[in-house]
């Protein structure tokens, strides 16, 4: 995947409005970014963000609340890392949607 198309664009520019201490879906980004239904590609544009510092693709999880298997910028472990610096508590690979999921 190219990550300067213009869906990866949007995608990224979705995933920059998620707040920090708060997390979104994949499909929540998908309906976000303008592609409804494109939550499994909103995965793949993100394991190919060029500015991880820039676009905060940690704060993107599944619709059950569950971290990425195979977050691109340093496995399960930094994705959680990456949110518990936040505020975001992770428990059993998880994190609980009614608490941290943003609803903006």
């Amino acid at each position: 995947m190219n990550p300067n198309s213009r869906f990866c664009i949007d995608v990224y520019e979705a995933v920059k409005s998620v707040p920090e201490g708060t997390v979104a879906t994949y499909a929540q980004i998908a309906l976000m970014s303008g592609h409804r239904g494109a939550a499994r590609a909103v995965g793949n544009a993100l394991h190919v963000n060029p500015t991880p510092g820039v676009v905060p693709c940690h704060r993107v999880v599944n619709a059950s609340g569950a971290l990425a298997p195979d977050f691109a910028f340093g496995g399960v472990d930094a994705q959680k890392k990456l949110l518990e610096a936040e505020g975001v508590q992770v428990k059993d690979g998880k994190v609980d949607l009614a608490v941290y999921q943003w609803r903006g």
